[in-house]
């Protein structure tokens, strides 16, 4: 098991295609002026993570020229029309063995420093720290970003499959999972849809957490 203040590296699951904006990959919308995989990746730097896996797929070389990611290690899903869980297991593969894992989704701009950074601050030795929304009767709902300990995040990538990442993991062993408070900081929402991409602008919309809860 990971000493529990040991250095934790994050990955960026950033490798989908957003068929459902038709605009490109998720990765590659503009957020503050950048790049959002750029602007996330920064954010989990700035937050405390040593050092972050950047999974690309759908138009990889584009983005490679288009969103600097200095100080990231980048690795392509060339099989990322598979789902997620692909990209899971790439990330966690390209991660030095015996380390918690911060597992960050791009298309979550309310994401920012201080999110990863509470994370960070809460782990506990053998449990798994999930950010957590108030939904709308003030009940915490588990989003992401999620860290997880150098065990589960072995066990959560063995069993990633299709589209659900490590959700299967995490339904599975609740027990093991602290929900910790990110509502005073950011938001669960994502972007699926054309009408999410006021979220970008991170006006009033990108902080209603309790009211748009993560997955």
């Amino acid at each position: 098991m990971e000493p529990s203040r040991a250095p934790v590296p994050a990955v960026l699951l950033a490798a989908g295609a957003g068929t459902r904006l038709g605009r490109g990959p998720k990765a590659l919308l503009r957020s503050g002026g950048v790049p959002l995989v750029s602007r996330l990746a920064g954010e989990l730097h700035a937050g405390g993570c040593a050092g972050v896996v950047v999974v690309l797929g759908a138009q990889a070389p584009r983005g490679r020229r288009e969103a600097p990611l200095p100080g990231s290690q980048v690795v392509v899903n060339d099989a990322w029309a598979s789902g997620m869980g692909g990209s899971f297991r790439l990330g966690i593969a390209a991660v030095p063995p015996g380390h918690a894992v911060l597992v960050a989704l791009v298309d979550q701009p309310g994401v920012d420093r201080a999110v990863a950074a509470r994370l960070i601050a809460a782990r506990r030795r053998g449990r798994v720290g999930a950010a957590a929304y108030r939904g709308a009767g003030g009940q915490l709902l588990r989003g992401h970003p999620v860290l997880f300990g150098a065990e589960a995040c072995r066990e959560a990538a063995e069993l990633a499959a299709g589209d659900a990442g490590a959700r299967l993991w995490l339904d599975r062993h609740r027990q093991l999972v602290d929900l910790v408070d990110c509502s005073d900081l950011g938001d669960g929402r994502d972007i699926d849809t054309a009408g999410d991409l006021e979220l970008l602008g991170g006006g009033p919309a990108a902080r209603r957490g309790a009211e748009f809860p993560g997955r």
